[in-house]
């Protein structure tokens, strides 16, 4: 039953991401990013609303009050695909920081293009801080959340943390406060698996790191953080004998 569930539900994960993306193309012309960004939130909720129904997946968001208005870094455990659209419900304007490559697909690379999204070509370190920089700029200049994964790519569970130097770099250059999110996700959609089991995703809003602090001691606060939150909320789901 778990892996019917699970093909129901990816069928309708794939059919429902092409429909809306056919649906929103003459946004393409329009003047602004904001029926896009609109879609993207249609996007999150359904899929949400899919593995709840149809998979028994729900997610509990704790700490939403703790997010600042206005522009915003946020840095993100990534462990699924998961929170690339359930982000959509408590950040409703991001600005991602993606691989390039994905602008290459096929209408979801048009989209994400006109959403201006933030792409980073790994393949170019030398150039790569300097272009997330730049689109990250023009995001919060326009009240964006400019949202980025600090290890780069999804990790799997209990994986050690593997953060990289770019967030740090963003928080300086953008002079604004990080909300660190901390989750479990990968216990219930792992990264190399089409199952998804039943339980709650637990998602954390940790208490914002203020701009202005040296690198360093930045850095050391981010990951330390997110790290503890997060083997605290897979611990949690362990000891209810959800998820993996």
């Amino acid at each position: 039953m778990l892996h019917l569930r699970s093909l129901l539900f990816n069928i309708f994960f794939y059919l429902w991401t092409l429909i809306l993306m056919i649906i929103v193309l003459p946004a393409l012309a329009w003047p602004n990013d904001r029926p896009i960004l609109g879609i993207g939130l249609v996007w999150g909720r359904g899929n949400l609303w899919a593995l709840r129904v149809i998979c028994g997946l729900k997610v509990e968001w704790r700490g939403m009050e703790k997010i600042p208005d206005g522009p915003l870094l946020v840095a993100a455990k990534h462990q699924s695909a998961w929170e690339t659209f359930a982000f959509f419900i408590p950040f409703r304007r991001p600005a991602y920081v993606y691989k390039r490559q994905l602008a290459y697909v096929p209408l979801f690379g048009w989209l994400i293009w006109k959403a201006k999204q933030i792409p980073v070509d790994r393949g170019r370190k030398g150039e790569a801080l300097a272009s997330i920089t730049v689109g990250a700029k023009r995001a919060a200049a326009i009240g964006r959340q400019v949202m980025i994964f600090p290890e780069g790519t999804r990790r799997a569970v209990d994986a050690p943390p593997d953060y990289k130097f770019g967030v740090t770099h963003l928080y300086r250059s953008l002079g604004l406060p990080c909300q660190p999110v901390a989750l479990n996700s990968g216990m219930f959609w792992s990264r190399k698996s089409m199952t998804r089991r039943p339980g709650t995703v637990l998602v954390e809003f940790l208490d914002p790191i203020p701009p202005g602090l040296p690198p360093a001691e930045f850095s050391a606060r981010l990951e330390a953080g997110i790290e503890e939150a997060t083997n605290r909320l897979i611990a949690e789901s362990r000891a209810r004998g959800e998820g993996e």
